[in-house]
């Protein structure tokens, strides 16, 4: 018999806590989730953000947006590149526009190729805003750049929204006070949780709760995989 290690996606979500500083970390946010082009397990594709503050958050985010540049690999400022295959541009085209019709709200990017790209399987750098979290772009794994802003009324609807989804892969929340995001961070069901930032460690473990896998990769975790323990008993 074989065992496996099995990273199966995610939705991971990006808890804005009303301490945060907007301008900095909408931003990023929105780069974030814009990740290889969208294509990436770990992607923040869930934004949280407190209702109070989600016009600003709108304001910030479409910017952002705006200054993602979808274009060919070998530029050097491209940030968003083609799609792995038509097969998959299709697929995020078809959230894009399922998005539309469950009643969220585009706030930049939305269906076909930006101009001077029709060639390629571009999709344009798309953000939803007024995202309900029973909606299926919040739910299912687009695997392309889509961003969806989902707003909270406090904390706690802030966590029931981040662990209400089937994956449990990796998770991202932003404070100004580090021990606030820490007790935060305890209660999300994520295998890897970044505070104020994007960051990786080869000695921490890596993978996911639920359906977003099962065994760890890297560090001690990940050799453990591969051993079988004996016991000896006298």
């Amino acid at each position: 018999m074989k065992r496996v290690t099995l990273e199966l996606g995610g939705k991971s979500p990006n808890i804005i806590l009303e301490d945060a500083d907007l301008d900095q970390v909408i931003p990023m946010a929105v780069f974030g989730a814009y990740m290889n082009s969208g294509q990436a397990c770990i992607a923040p594709t869930r934004l949280l953000v407190p209702e109070n503050r989600l016009d600003e958050v709108n304001k910030l985010a479409k910017k952002a947006a705006e200054q993602v540049k979808v274009g060919k690999p070998d530029e050097e400022d491209t940030l968003v590149g083609p799609m792995v295959s038509t097969r998959q541009f299709e697929r995020v085209q078809s959230y894009i526009r399922l998005g539309q019709e469950e009643g969220a709200t585009l706030l930049a990017g939305g269906e076909g190729k930006p101009q001077g790209l029709e060639e390629g399987n571009f999709v344009k750098a798309t953000i939803f805003t007024n995202v309900r979290n029973d909606m299926r772009i919040a739910q299912e794994e687009i695997f392309g750049p889509v961003l969806s802003i989902i707003p909270y009324a406090n904390e706690e609807e802030a966590i029931a929204i981040a662990n209400d989804t089937a994956y449990g892969l990796a998770a991202y929340i932003s404070s100004s006070d580090q021990e606030h995001a820490e007790r935060i961070a305890a209660r999300i069901d994520a295998g890897r949780i970044c505070i104020n930032g994007f960051s990786h460690d080869p000695y921490a473990p890596f993978g996911g709760f639920k359906q977003s896998g099962i065994g760890r990769e890297y560090g001690v975790f990940g050799l453990e995989a591969y051993l079988e323990p004996k016991a000896i008993l006298m």
